[in-house]
């Protein structure tokens, strides 16, 4: 009896509805799974962009950003900037091209996960968890809340001396809060990688693997 069998057979003989729900839904996801490849294409195409813009503008702003990174007054203060740069523009950009075609995806996740770290570690944590800040809520701060009434201010001045409508016709105005949520966000995304791996069909990965490490 095969295992498609015996779930059948269970979900038979099932009379509570909660477990006899969790069977059918076990074996609804078991046929689908061949499309289970999806989710790292999603994953990959959705960061490829992120990266190759964070890559190409350091590398457009180089000296900027080596700036940046060692200045103790106004920067990162961080050891051997320019080398850091180097290193950080090389991973984002090849992590950019390396998840576009599927190429090596477990292994560039690891320095892109730990670009993500140090970023979020060095950067952004100082701010809480919030990107964009607001007011209210489990994860406003004293800075946000801050950023908030400073923006309400804000809008009240460009009600009286601008053309408000014509500044918020393609969206609302906003504060940056700079905290860590994206870094985290793309951490989490990249850890799914490097477990899931490029998926199947549409990646390098798969079709190397299919030809030099047969099953």
């Amino acid at each position: 009896m095969n295992y498609k069998t015996l779930l059948l057979d269970k979900i038979s003989a099932c009379k509570p509805y909660c477990i006899k729900f969790t069977l059918t839904s076990t074996l609804i996801c078991d046929k689908i799974h061949s499309l289970s490849f999806l989710a790292s294409l999603a994953l990959r195409l959705y960061l490829v962009p992120i990266f190759w813009m964070a890559g190409t503008r350091k590398f457009a702003n180089f000296s900027d950003t080596v700036d940046w990174f060692g200045n103790a007054d106004w920067g990162l203060d961080l050891p051997m900037p320019f080398l850091l740069v180097f290193l950080v523009v090389l991973v984002e950009i090849l992590g950019a091209i390396f998840l576009l075609i599927g190429f090596g995806v477990r292994l560039i996740s690891i320095p892109l996960m730990l670009t993500m770290a140090i970023a979020g570690i060095s950067v952004h944590l100082e701010h809480g968890w919030l990107a964009i800040a607001e007011g209210k809520g489990v994860f406003a701060t004293d800075r946000s809340i801050a950023a908030i009434e400073r923006l309400d201010k804000a809008k009240e001045i460009l009600q009286q001396h601008g053309n408000y409508s014509w500044l918020t016709e393609h969206g609302n105005l906003v504060i940056l809060n700079n905290g860590i949520e994206f870094a985290a966000t793309y951490f989490i995304m990249l850890l799914a990688l490097f477990f899931l791996g490029a998926g199947n069909y549409i990646s390098v990965d798969y079709w190397l693997r299919r030809k030099f490490i047969p099953e």
